[in-house]
């Protein structure tokens, strides 16, 4: 009645560009020198210990860096069998699962400075001044009409190009799952309830490094600056970007479902299943840059933007004139919740927020209808070649409805400091599914 899956397994990944890779040293020497923002005889990376950065942290000899090695993901995973008939059935798991740190990430430390964007300021008493203290303003000349002098300021400074650097000690994303349900065998149907959990930790995020001569992230609104410390950057050089660990979610869900498969002997077939969601993350989902605030670590947990809290989807099939079988399926989904940075005025700098969608946990809400919602059809022919061979000619109808599930939203966050989020569908924006769409597919099988 009882069986038991027992297993670990352990992952180990080198990525050469990452562990090899040397900060460029006249990007250590900008750090270690003078910040012209602050008082004389404060370095740079002093100003960032006041904002709680350890820039040695993040810079790499060509030898500071190992690869992770404690990718040990452990799974349990059992199923009871109440009568030894496989009719009710108790089933669960729980494991560890690990990730990887996205290459395209990891190289941006190296492309950066290999493909880098530059910016010169020039000072001109006819034109707009800049910060001379700054080795990226220099003082207008003529000659830079000559595209070769011009180019020559580049080698003369940082030009201000992003700098992109990344943690020493780079632990991989992992996920903790657990699960538990049930399995039953009711005559024809088959049905199925399960809880899960998830807990994903160490996600990769980019945060901005910059920090003010007292170390402070957000302005204290002197000239009406509340926001982020963008003019101060590495000395001759552009944006500090961090790349660090930082990115959590939670998920719980509930799974319902039914089914009566199809057999040639009935001649039809229905799915059923519904799942109910529960997640948050602290950084809106698929984002990856997080630089509206000081670290990763004060964004707070959100309502997750990737998943309906309510999803039903259902399906049925039966044989039908012609030896031909039809096919329809039905998608019913709550709208996704809003989550950005909401700017809403006042002396206030912007902070992380979500804002339901109208309809949020409902699919009608004030006499309209909200949400994702969709009907397909099809019908499909099966023509016997010869022994072994089938040919098949399927026509499907797409959201034959031609339902306008739209997936792009504008978003009023407030004013005058109060919060007081708006969200309106853009009508003429991208949607969740496609518009009404007809398809013709013909193939062979054997």
């Amino acid at each position: 009645k009882l069986t038991l899956n027992l297993g670990v397994r352990w992952d180990y990944e080198r990525t050469p560009s990452f562990l090899n890779y040397q900060t460029p040293a006249d990007v250590v020497a900008a750090i270690n020198g003078q910040d012209p923002n602050a008082p004389a005889g404060q370095t740079y990376a002093q100003t960032l210990a006041l904002g709680g950065v350890n820039i040695n942290d993040y810079i790499s000899t060509g030898n500071n860096r190992d690869a992770y090695k404690d990718e040990w993901q452990p799974r349990l995973g059992f199923s009871y069998d109440m009568n030894g008939d496989q009719q009710h059935v108790f089933f669960g798991g729980i494991g560890r699962s690990y990730d990887r740190d996205s290459f395209d990430y990891l190289q941006l430390e190296e492309s950066k400075a290999t493909f880098p964007s530059y910016t010169v300021f020039f000072n001109s008493p006819n034109g707009q001044p800049c910060d001379t203290t700054q080795s990226n303003c220099v003082n207008w000349d003529p000659s830079f009409y000559n595209i070769d002098v011009l180019r020559s300021l580049v080698s003369q400074s940082g030009g201000g190009r992003e700098i992109d650097m990344l943690n020493n000690n780079l632990k991989v994303p992992y996920s903790d799952q657990a699960s538990i349900g049930m399995r039953n065998q009711v005559g024809d149907w088959s049905t199925s309830v399960a809880i899960s959990r998830i807990e994903s930790k160490d996600g990769f995020a980019f945060i901005l490094g910059n920090r003010r001569p007292n170390g402070a992230f957000f302005g204290d609104g002197t000239n009406g600056d509340y926001f982020q410390p963008w003019g101060f950057p590495i000395p001759g050089f552009g944006a500090l970007i961090l790349g660090k660990n930082g990115i959590e979610t939670k998920s719980n869900s509930v799974l319902f479902s039914a089914e009566k498969p199809y057999t040639r002997e009935s001649g039809w077939g229905v799915t059923i299943a519904y799942t109910y969601t529960d997640a948050e993350e602290n950084r809106k989902s698929g984002e990856h840059y997080a630089l509206d605030e000081p670290d990763i670590t004060d964004y707070p947990f959100l309502t997750s933007n990737a998943v309906s809290k309510h999803r039903l989807v259902a399906t049925g099939i039966i044989d039908g004139p012609w030896g031909m079988t039809y096919s329809t399926k039905l998608i019913l989904a709550t709208p996704i919740p809003r989550s950005d940075i909401a700017c809403y005025g006042a002396a206030f700098h912007c902070i992380p927020a979500t804002a339901d969608t109208p309809g949020t946990g409902r699919f009608i809400a004030g006499g309209k209808i909200y949400g994702v919602r969709e009907v397909d059809f099809a019908a499909n022919k099966d023509f016997d070649l010869t022994a072994g061979v089938m040919m098949y000619l399927r026509l499907d109808l797409l959201n034959a409805f031609n339902f306008k599930n739209y997936s792009d939203f504008d978003t009023n966050w407030g004013s005058n400091g109060v919060f007081n989020p708006v969200v309106t569908p853009t009508t003429n924006g991208n949607m969740y599914t496609v518009p009404r769409t007809l398809k013709i597919t013909m193939g062979v099988r054997f």
